[in-house]
């Protein structure tokens, strides 16, 4: 595996945990991990990278280990934390940012709202949510309401083999040795087995809706080339159910786009064809545009 050093950086306001590879003087890349994931998702990725590149990728606030909110989480601070996080990184230079799933949305959002930061991007598997109504918010409040009154928890698991087994029935293109290495990465150990190191307020419910006319507003402003990157096996999450049925109206919103499709992957492409996904990357950012 290319050797992975940690850092830790005070983000508005939160001390999280970076995931470096590469050389400082090389090009820079930030990776954005998805929900319920950690920066080490990409290890894969990384050691399948044919160029020299400086490679950083944050765990967002309450996952890996970076730390916990005291209460529920809210889409806009990720946007605060990646620019803290580039403007830190980066101060004069606009960056090459990929995304995967939740990572990807909010690297789209970013992008539309501060353009002159995303030198190129790569949103995979992350085009946004499923279009909400207003009539969904009386219900959505009340069951928030309701969870936070409520104690938050993982059930633990025997051992990290249960949690790699997790992982290979969701995901079955993973290789067993990958999926035990990511268990251990994702997991942690307490009294009785392990149990993930992801805040499980993360499980609370946004109050929130997700404004699909809002994203597409900031998804028009974009000025950097964007690669769409698509596992070929659909995504079956019932947040995503809707998405493919809008993809054509996602699409027209992105003025520089292209796109790829990972044969055999699913929504971890990462995981699951990492050579493939670094390839396409790579191609897409060397290419003269």
């Amino acid at each position: 595996m290319t050797p992975a050093s940690s850092q830790y950086l005070t983000l508005n306001q939160r001390r999280c945990h970076l995931r470096r590879w590469g050389d400082d003087n090389a090009p820079l890349l930030v990776l954005l991990h998805g929900w319920m994931d950690s920066s080490a998702t990409f290890q894969f990725m990384v050691d399948a990278l044919q160029g020299e590149w400086r490679v950083i990728a944050p765990d967002w606030r309450g996952f890996g280990d970076s730390q916990w909110n005291d209460g529920s989480y809210y889409f806009p601070d990720y946007l605060a934390d990646l620019d803290d996080l580039l403007r830190q990184l980066s101060p004069d230079q606009p960056v090459n940012l990929l995304g995967h799933s939740m990572g990807s949305m909010i690297a789209g959002i970013y992008a539309g709202v501060c353009p002159q930061r995303v030198a190129k991007l790569v949103l995979a598997e992350g085009f946004g949510l499923n279009p909400t109504r207003p009539t969904e918010a009386p219900g959505r409040y009340g069951r928030w309401l309701r969870e936070t009154s409520q104690a938050m928890g993982f059930e633990p698991l025997a051992d990290a083999e249960q949690a790699a087994g997790k992982l290979i029935a969701r995901n079955p293109e993973l290789t067993p040795e990958r999926a035990r290495w990511l268990a251990a990465e994702l997991t942690r150990p307490v009294d009785g087995g392990v149990v993930y190191r992801a805040d499980p307020r993360h499980k609370m419910v946004n109050p929130v809706l997700y404004r699909l006319e809002e994203a597409m507003a900031c998804w028009r402003r974009i000025t950097a080339p964007v690669l769409w990157l698509l596992g070929e096996q659909p995504f079956g999450h019932p947040v995503v159910s809707d998405v493919m049925a809008t993809l054509d109206q996602r699409r027209a919103c992105f003025a520089r786009l292209s796109e790829a499709t990972i044969a055999g992957a699913g929504h971890m492409l990462q995981w699951e064809k990492p050579e493939q996904m670094a390839a396409e990357v790579e191609r897409f950012l060397l290419r003269q545009d």
